[in-house]
């Protein structure tokens, strides 16, 4: 497939024209023509473009990319070594960002909720889906699933907050700023993938389960399966590349 059209049938799968981002959505180095070999990762890090390299891929396609508002335009350091990577190598660089966090089937948000057998009921707001586990869940054995099943430590806060958890709210990555509405919204807990001070404050105050369970881990799950797709609908060979994080 050329890299053009492969950018044309993910925009399209991912309604890139929906969202306003922080960082470009498709193609964000060109490398070689013909794609047929992908490797798929979290984040465009040195060390999944080398991974890449040693896959001899024609192309990398992550959820984290480049060229985000407000950082250094310049190229120099870190920037010229990964960019250096990738047009030495003549490999092209896809990232989708908010697109693949909301997407309904391929999403972050909607794989997470898979993974964890949650019933998703709709949207609190964009990018924070609600929804409700068939059976409430003890908040401990909640969190003890998330640690099986995200292989890492999670951080949860349920201080004055009810002890089963069966409505529960979630966004994947940094979505901490969202605990407040969803703990107005009326949710049992809330799953996340990064803490910042006031988060715990407001999990108190608020009577709700808190969770934060490592941006990377919660964001595995969206690229991996945008990759299956590609692999299962398109026939091109698509390997997923895991790069332990504890963030």
């Amino acid at each position: 497939m050329r890299n053009i059209e492969l950018e044309a049938l993910l925009n399209n799968q991912l309604n890139t024209s929906a969202f306003q981002d922080y960082a470009p959505n498709g193609l964000q180095v060109e490398g070689r023509e013909e794609v047929r070999r992908i490797v798929t990762g979290v984040t465009a890090s040195q060390a999944l473009l080398d991974a890449a390299v040693g896959q001899q891929a024609d192309a990398i396609l992550v959820h984290h990319g480049y060229f985000w508002k407000n950082e250094p335009a310049v190229v120099r350091g870190m920037k010229r070594n990964r960019l250096k990577t990738l047009l030495t190598n003549d490999i092209n660089l896809y990232g989708y960002h908010l697109p693949l966090d909301a997407h309904p089937e391929l999403g972050n948000n909607a794989q997470l909720a898979k993974l964890l057998g949650i019933r998703v009921q709709g949207e609190i707001e964009s990018l924070l889906p609600y929804g409700e586990f068939d059976t409430p869940l003890n908040a401990v054995i909640l969190r003890e699933r998330l640690e099986k099943l995200l292989e890492r430590p999670v951080l949860h806060c349920g201080d004055r907050a009810p002890t089963d958890v069966r409505r529960i709210a979630w966004c994947t990555g940094g979505g901490q700023g969202y605990i407040q509405q969803a703990a107005e919204f009326g949710v049992d807990a809330f799953i996340t993938g990064e803490v910042s001070e006031q988060t715990i404050h407001i999990a108190r105050e608020m009577g709700v389960n808190f969770y934060a369970a490592g941006h990377h881990a919660t964001e595995r799950y969206g690229i991996k399966a945008l990759g299956e797709w590609l692999a299962n609908h398109h026939q091109l060979d698509v390997i997923f590349i895991d790069i332990p994080n504890p963030a």
